[in-house]
């Protein structure tokens, strides 16, 4: 799939480079269940910050070498796009299964997986050389994650209404898990003990809690009394507040997970959807793909301290921030290119063309211990 000439170029480039307030007035509603049990992630299961192993270039061992790589998938033309992010050039570009979503780093950080939603299949990539390898058959990948242990990779087949629980090097079947009521289930973070699992359901208006020891839904919260369309979810670095962008209403819901309930709501933008913690932990970075902006949320003050407004026209989807946190890398989902943000200035460093429908892109290599999947949770 790919050729000679581009792992050259990639080798060459790595050798270069050696405002809160109360919800609106809507209902919500949670039913969950305990158990005393407990898994605990790898690493200290508490912290103050759940995002410190991940500040500026804090690399792991294992991405050190790996060229500084933006990898677009683009939906609608079955190819992901390698772009080098020190000249904003195009270095690459690779055939896929159909219907490519998101570009996934695996929980040991050494391969990246192309999910193939209609494909019914995973593309690995060696972050290394940018080389892929031979498609893995997976039912309905439409995003993938990782428990925090490493002991299950999970699939998340929102088609057919389930999280399948895959040995996460093989990808063989474990346990799948049906999620009847949650709706177009897509995006998920994870508690700061490693024991739960928090996913949005785009279309049923609501969120779920899984027990991971269990590998059970216990959870259930519907939200603006299932008015919404929950998208991307993330964890505050203290762990107290969860996030989840809602693309009807417009901004992100604060949820505690402790009691699995909304407690407020920050308006940011038409289309909110995806989230992005910068590196230092002090700001969530919103992208509002219908206002074509992108609004900055102090983590301290859970208000709206900046809005970047792109040049128009704009579809700012889903991405990641850069290892030394300077540029916010976003695709236009709905304008065939991908956008360099500069994190100090909001100021539009490049907008550059790529495939049809480009998606959850994922920046490489990112500092972080170990990933819990989507285009990079790193822990």
């Amino acid at each position: 799939m790919r050729s000679f000439t581009l792992a050259v170029i990639l080798l060459t480039l790595l050798l270069a480079a050696c405002g809160s307030s109360h919800p609106p007035a809507a209902s919500s509603a949670s039913t969950s269940s305990g158990d005393p049990g407990r898994l605990v992630a790898p690493g200290p299961s508490r912290s103050l910050n759940v995002y410190a192993a991940d500040g500026p270039n804090d690399f792991a061992p294992a991405v050190r070498r790996d060229p500084a790589v933006v990898y677009v998938p683009n939906t609608l033309s079955n190819t992901v796009t390698l772009i080098s992010q020190r000249t904003f050039k195009i270095v690459g570009t690779m055939q896929v299964g159909a219907l490519p979503q998101h570009v996934t780093p695996s929980w040991d950080l050494k391969t990246l997986y192309v999910d193939n939603d209609d494909g019914n299949s995973l593309t690995p990539i060696n972050p290394r050389t940018g080389a892929a390898g031979t498609p893995i058959a997976v039912d309905d990948p439409y995003n993938l994650y990782f428990t925090p242990d490493g002991r299950y990779a999970i699939v998340v087949a929102e088609r057919l209404l389930r999280l399948d629980f895959r040995n996460p090097h093989t990808m063989a079947l474990e346990h799948s898990l049906p999620v009847p009521t949650c709706a177009g289930v897509d995006h998920a973070d994870f508690s700061v003990d490693g024991r739960y699992m928090y996913a949005s359901c785009e279309f049923g208006g609501r969120m779920i809690e899984i027990d991971l020891r269990t590998q059970r839904v216990i959870g259930t919260l519907l939200i603006a009394g299932g008015h919404s369309s929950p998208q991307d979810v993330k964890l505050s670095p203290d762990g107290r507040t969860l996030y989840t962008a809602d693309q009807a209403a417009g901004g992100i819901w604060e949820i505690d997970p402790a009691r699995f309930t909304v407690t407020g709501f920050v308006r940011t933008g038409a289309g909110a959807h995806g989230l992005y913690p910068s590196r230092d932990a002090s700001f969530l970075y919103v992208s509002n793909r219908a206002a074509g902006s992108i609004s900055v949320v102090s983590f301290k003050s859970r208000r709206v301290v900046a809005v970047w407004q792109l040049p128009t026209p704009a579809s700012p989807d889903m991405g990641g921030v850069s290892a030394d946190g300077s540029v916010l890398w976003l695709s236009g989902r709905y304008n065939a290119e991908v956008y360099a943000i500069d994190t100090r200035t909001g100021r539009l460093l490049a907008r550059i063309p790529v495939g049809d429908g480009p998606h959850g892109l994922c920046v490489w290599p990112q500092p972080g211990r170990y990933s819990l999947g989507h285009t990079g949770i790193m822990r």
